[in-house]
């Protein structure tokens, strides 16, 4: 059984349509590999992300305390509800590298609002010339849509094993 990959792209700050922010939204940037290594595990595992599962102390660590990378926690409500890494890459590229939401957040429209404050956050920097993000067919069935009704667009698709998809 096959899966496909998609990358998607935003060019420009103009191509950017963001979302309401919901009563209750909330966000805070996080510093802390343990917390890294505990939403990957804890929200990825519904979406099958296992690209990290082999990932000892060390190597979260490293991850998470390069300056290139921010961690969000997003809570709705007062309750955790998600998270977002965005990695600062070369000629001004910034990846959402992760993305994920918990089960019971799901359906709630706080996708599109974190969608939103990692766009933002993405564009914070005056050097980002293009935010970019992958997602599979694997992902929620409503991804792809999310990332185009905030401006994204495909710009590669692959087919890939199941089991290449994270």
């Amino acid at each position: 059984m096959n899966s496909t990959i998609y990358s998607l792209e935003m060019n420009s700050w103009g191509g950017f349509s963001p979302s309401g922010i919901p009563a209750g939204f909330a966000f805070t940037q996080v510093h802390d590999p343990v917390i890294n290594e505990r939403l990957y595990r804890e929200i990825g595992e519904k979406w099958q992300w296992t690209d990290r599962l082999g990932w000892r102390e060390e190597q979260w660590t490293r991850w998470a305390m390069r300056a290139e990378v921010e961690t969000w926690i997003v809570s709705f409500e007062g309750e955790e509800a998600g998270y977002f890494e965005l990695e600062k890459q070369e000629k001004g590229n910034v990846e959402i590298v992760y993305f994920g939401l918990r089960a019971a957040m799901i359906g709630r429209g706080i996708g599109s609002a974190m969608l939103t404050v990692a766009i933002k956050r993405a564009w914070a920097d005056s050097g980002t010339r293009r935010v970019w993000v992958h997602t599979c067919s694997e992902d929620h069935p409503h991804a792809v849509a999310n990332y185009e009704k905030r401006g994204f667009r495909v710009f590669k698709t692959e087919v890939v094993p199941r089991m290449s998809c994270s």
